[in-house]
């Protein structure tokens, strides 16, 4: 009996041990948590991000900001984001805010860093933001629709009595209610989820007489609609910025100011501020009108040919439409003063060199095209990047590659970078000079033609990106209806 009293008492002790060392391991963990906390609260902002390897960017989707595509991410804000977060040598992630009011609370809230969303940061959103430094200058425009015979908008009081859209952005609202003060018979509706597609179609549409917008915006968009028109800036010029929180941690945008220095001074800015929107500024809404009717009406006979085309050689069908339209206008019997025949307009020593017994066949030409310029994609040098590389291969297509290294070799020797089409693309008119074509290797050329040539293709493959994104989103968001409503409907198409 005593032997087990002793058991039961040694058990009870055995027991117990880890009963009082909990409190000693619970303490311990906390004193653990506490200290890890207070380690990494002294790490600034720039610190955490470079740890995590994560950068977080409020954003909005739009064509100037972010947007995903055939291709996939896309955007402005979504490529100098990009070249930051390679900076910092960490990953992007990008948060969608639902409307523009929301962006800079996510923002505060913590949810990302920095707001990145062509804002023009008005005093209003000052008082709980801090501005990046200015990338690009901009104008707020008020657009209105031509129409014959009706008065167009000129000036400010002739927005009296005028239906005006505005989407919830203080910047526009600001100017509106500056204006408003001298002419207070001035009013506006807002709309906080509308976007610039929407807002702009309201106007082309008829249901509101003007709208307000950004110009770098407006310029992107008004391809598309093509009988819009810019009645008056609205203020002075201003720029965008990106915002970031208030606080006395300016590490981040310490490093920003830095990146946007050395970005700027390399010239990347500016090249990148081309790429999105340097083939817009000679917009001739004439020309573009004339291009949507053709998408309409004769697209449609060769669509499935490009996509052959594009399948084959691992190119994208819409550029391939975009360089037969520029060559052709979609006529498959075109033919120049100087020979050259078909939609994709093949001189007859180029025909033969592809094996095109015939350029009047629709089909024969437009895989004849498609592999020239595959060619022309392949003789330029790997090291020159996208989208560069693909401007250069049009000047090539058009003017011929020789040229275009003659081209790239002046660029060199004026102190330019012969791997960048901005860059090339100013120095593509001196072949048509003596002074400098008698230092080229090919000597003259009308140098002036690829210019143009390259900026128009840029403008409707853009087009017809667009074009084809929306089709492929009406038609996912219709197919989710007929499968919710479980009807069958057959779905027109856009191209």
């Amino acid at each position: 009996m005593k032997n087990k009293a002793n058991t039961n008492k040694q058990a009870d002790s055995i027991m117990s041990e880890p009963t009082k060392t909990w409190p000693i391991i619970i303490t311990a963990l906390i004193l653990i948590v506490l200290g890890l906390i207070a380690f990494k609260s002294n790490d600034s902002i720039l610190q955490q991000i470079q740890k995590d390897g994560e950068l977080r960017i409020i954003t909005r989707n739009s064509s100037t900001s972010y947007y995903e595509n055939l291709d996939g991410k896309a955007g402005f804000e979504y490529d100098l984001a990009s070249a930051f977060a390679k900076h910092l040598g960490v990953e992007l992630k990008i948060l969608i805010a639902d409307n523009f009011d929301d962006i800079l609370p996510m923002m505060n809230g913590g949810q990302g860093h920095i707001a990145a969303a062509g804002l023009h940061l008005t005093e209003q959103m000052l008082a709980v933001a801090k501005p990046g430094p200015g990338y690009q200058n901009i104008h707020q425009q008020i657009i209105y629709k031509r129409i014959t015979g009706v008065k167009r908008i000129r000036k400010p009081e002739d927005l009296i009595g005028k239906k005006i859209i505005v989407a919830s952005n203080s910047a526009h609202i600001d100017a509106l209610e500056a204006l408003k003060r001298s002419y207070p018979d001035i009013s506006w509706n807002i709309d906080i989820n509308i976007d610039n597609d929407q807002l702009l179609n309201l106007v082309d549409t008829g249901e509101y007489d003007a709208a307000v917008i950004n110009s770098n915006e407006f310029q992107h968009y008004r391809r598309l609609f093509t009988q819009l028109r810019i009645a008056f800036n609205l203020g002075e010029e201003t720029s965008l910025n990106w915002a970031f929180p208030l606080g006395e941690d300016n590490s981040l945008l310490s490093e920003a100011e830095l990146f946007f220095e050395n970005y700027k001074k390399e010239g990347l800015l500016t090249q990148l501020i081309e790429r999105h929107y340097g083939h817009t500024d000679k917009y001739s809404s004439v020309e573009m009108t004339v291009f949507l009717r053709h998408v309409n009406n004769r697209l449609q006979l060769f669509k499935s040919t490009f996509q052959k085309a594009g399948e084959l050689y691992d190119l994208d069908w819409r550029l391939l439409a975009a360089i037969a339209y520029q060559e052709s206008h979609w006529e498959t019997d075109a033919t120049s003063p100087t020979g050259v025949r078909g939609i994709m307009m093949l001189t007859l020593r180029t025909a033969a060199e592809l094996n095109v017994a015939n350029r009047l066949d629709s089909t024969e030409s437009i895989l004849g095209g498609a592999r020239y310029f595959n060619k022309m994609l392949d003789k330029i040098p790997a090291d020159i990047q996208e989208p560069d590389r693909t401007w250069m291969a049009l000047a090539s297509y058009n003017v011929g590659y020789g040229h275009l290294e003659d081209a790239r070799k002046i660029t060199e020797k004026t102190k330019g970078n012969p791997d960048t089409w901005i860059d090339v693309r100013e120095r593509l008119p001196l072949l048509s000079q003596k002074k400098w074509y008698t230092q080229t290797r090919h000597g003259y050329a009308r140098g002036r033609e690829p210019v143009k040539y390259v900026q128009n293709i840029r403008e409707y493959y853009d087009t017809l990106q667009w074009l084809d994104d929306r089709e492929t989103s009406e038609e996912e968001t219709e197919v989710s209806n007929i499968r919710n409503k479980k009807v069958d409907v057959v779905i027109p198409k856009i191209l």
